[in-house]
């Protein structure tokens, strides 16, 4: 472990959380680029500080340190859960790894934001928030769309009545990925519906204000490996709307997701980062375009929010509470099943 620098003091409302990367893969170094881009920014530098990252490989997590200019890396997660000035471990790692390790840093005390899907099943993400919650530590599931500004964007078009009454909603999301061993991996929870469907269904869920389905039906078409290539899943409510999700990761979709209404529609470009929204009227006349305010990179957000819960001493985020959580992992267990597909580990 590189020599650490000296944790900022003050109480615990106002000192700055030292944050720790669990993980040096791609999304860890998105992380790292938005915790510096942080720490320059006179709205973040005084609530986060970019501190630590750890790999299984320490000349890995040393070069990564060094690229970021991190002060401290380690060559195991248990030499990052040790030490005393890690306060907020974010887990950069697949999703059948993300339970064990969470159960690690909370029982070392650690606040923790856990890359989506926040595990494997429902099942695992109760343990996790179990201990988070009797520990009384910070634990929250960092899918960005749920922080980002577009999510109150959407909220107040369709509270606003714009579109009338909300009937059904669709959102889909696909990207020829395959190449990524980490993704075809039955061992490692892989397949489309934790990496990319995930975000669908939580558009969805956000558009209708977490509703319960009463019923779901849902097929998929499997990759060689046995894990889900690309599936459509369709979502019913007692009250009468209907939700469509679809994902993939052999092909190119067009990222859309709509909510269609009595008296129009709104549809969002980039549903996993929302880059335009426009409401179209009964004639198919553009009737309002909402800018999208301008981002460090998106997940600046899901940090903020995770840190100011630090300060505060709450063991969840508003914008993705533990119920909201466990909703979104149960409809995805339920989905696997109507599939009949199972991890090796499950």
């Amino acid at each position: 472990m590189n020599s650490p620098t000296p944790h900022q003091h003050g109480t615990q409302a106002t000192k700055t959380v030292n944050i720790a990367i669990l993980g040096a893969g791609g999304i860890a170094n998105t992380m790292a680029r938005t915790l510096i881009a942080m720490k320059s920014d006179e709205r973040y530098r005084g609530l986060i500080n970019p501190y630590a990252v750890a790999a299984r490989d320490g000349e890995r997590a040393r070069a990564f340190a060094e690229r970021y200019d991190f002060p401290v890396s380690y060559g195991s997660y248990e030499d990052m859960v040790a030490d005393p000035d890690v306060d907020l471990v974010y887990i950069a790692t697949p999703h059948s790894m993300h339970a064990e390790q969470a159960l690690m840093c909370l029982e070392a005390g650690k606040h923790l934001l856990v890359e989506k899907s926040f595990t494997a099943n429902a099942a695992q993400a109760e343990e996790v928030f179990s201990m988070s919650e009797s520990k009384g530590l910070l634990c929250t599931e960092a899918i960005w769309t749920r922080y980002m500004p577009s999510r109150g964007i959407i909220n107040d078009i369709i509270d606003s009545g714009t579109i009338g009454e909300v009937t059904s909603a669709s959102a889909n999301l696909g990207y020829p990925i395959t190449a990524n061993a980490r993704l075809v991996e039955p061992e490692l929870a892989g397949g489309a519906l934790l990496d990319v469907g995930v975000y669908p269904l939580n558009f969805l869920d956000m558009a209708l204000q977490g509703r319960e389905p009463s019923r779901i039906a849902s097929a998929y078409q499997p990759y060689d490996t046995g894990v889900d290539a690309q599936s459509s899943t369709t979502l019913f409510y007692d009250d009468g709307i209907m939700a469509v999700a679809t994902s993939s990761m052999l092909g190119q979709s067009d990222r859309t997701g709509c909510v269609w209404g009595t008296k129009g529609v709104l549809v969002c470009q980039n549903v996993n980062d929302i880059s335009s929204i426009v409401v179209y009227g009964p004639g198919y006349e553009v009737v309002g375009d909402y800018p999208i305010p301008p981002q460090l990179t998106g997940y600046e957000y899901e940090v903020a929010s995770a840190a100011q819960a630090i300060r505060d001493g709450a063991t969840e985020c508003s914008e993705m509470p533990h119920s909201d959580t466990l909703r979104i992992m149960r409809m995805m267990d339920e989905i696997r099943g109507i599939w009949g597909l199972r991890y090796p580990f499950e």
